[in-house]
C-alpha cells in the first residue's frame, strides 16, 4: 500500500515526508488560497473554485465563508443547507461526512489527525487518520474542535469553545473541554 492508501485505510502513514501527500495537500492549499481572496459577492467564480477543492459537485444550499482551508477536501461530505462561518479548519486525512442543516461558527476545527505519543515515531513523520460524522440539525459555536473519529448525533449544539473527545448522542446540547453533554434538547419545545 502507498501513503495514502495507509491513510484512507486508517493505518499508520508518513504524512509529513510523503511526496505525494504533501504535493496532494499544497495543490488543494492552494485553492483555498484562491478561494479565500475571492470576493463574497463573486458567487459563480467562488462555487467554482469549491468544487475543485472539494472534487465535487456542491451540495444545495452549501455556504462557505473565507477563509476556508482543508488538507485534502475530497474527503469531506456536505449535506444540503449546510453553513461553514469564517476561519474554519477541516483536516480530511480521513472521510468527514456533515449531514444535512449543519451551521459552523468560526474558528471550527474539525481534527482527523492523530498522533503517536512516541517521538521517535512521531519524528519519522507517522500519523492516523480517523473519520468524523456529524447528524443533521447540528450547530457548532464558535471554535469548537472535534477530535478523530468522533461521531456526533443529529440535533445537537456544541457549545463555544468546546473540545469534543468522545461520541455525542442525538439531540444533547454539549460544553466543556472535554465536551460533556449537559442536557438534552426537546426538539419540538416552542420557543419562549
Amino acid at each position: 500500500m502507498n501513503e495514502r492508501e495507509k491513510m484512507l485505510a486508517g493505518q499508520w502513514y508518513d504524512a509529513n515526508f510523503d511526496k505525494n501527500l504533501i504535493n496532494e495537500r499544497l495543490k488543494v492549499k492552494s485553492k483555498c488560497d484562491e478561494f479565500n481572496q475571492i470576493p463574497h459577492n463573486k458567487v459563480e467564480e467562488r462555487k467554482q473554485i469549491l468544487r475543485e477543492i472539494l472534487k465535487n459537485e456542491l451540495s444545495e444550499g452549501l455556504d462557505i465563508s473565507s477563509p476556508f482551508t482543508v488538507d485534502y477536501g475530497e474527503n469531506i461530505s456536505f449535506g444540503k443547507n449546510c453553513f461553514v462561518n469564517h476561519y474554519c479548519y477541516f483536516m480530511d486525512g480521513a472521510q468527514i461526512t456533515i449531514g444535512n442543516n449543519v451551521f459552523f461558527g468560526p474558528y471550527v476545527g474539525l481534527y482527523t489527525a492523530t498522533h503517536p505519543l512516541q517521538s521517535s515515531s512521531r519524528n519519522e513523520g507517522l500519523e492516523k487518520a480517523k473519520p468524523i460524522t456529524i447528524g443533521d440539525n447540528c450547530w457548532f459555536g464558535a471554535n469548537v474542535s472535534v477530535m478523530p473519529g468522533v461521531t456526533i448525533g443529529e440535533g445537537c449544539v456544541l457549545a463555544a469553545g468546546a473540545v469534543v473527545t468522545k461520541d455525542i448522542p442525538d439531540n444533547s446540547l454539549a460544553a466543556g473541554v472535554p465536551a460533556k453533554v449537559i442536557s438534552t434538547i426537546n426538539q419540538t419545545e416552542e420557543l419562549d
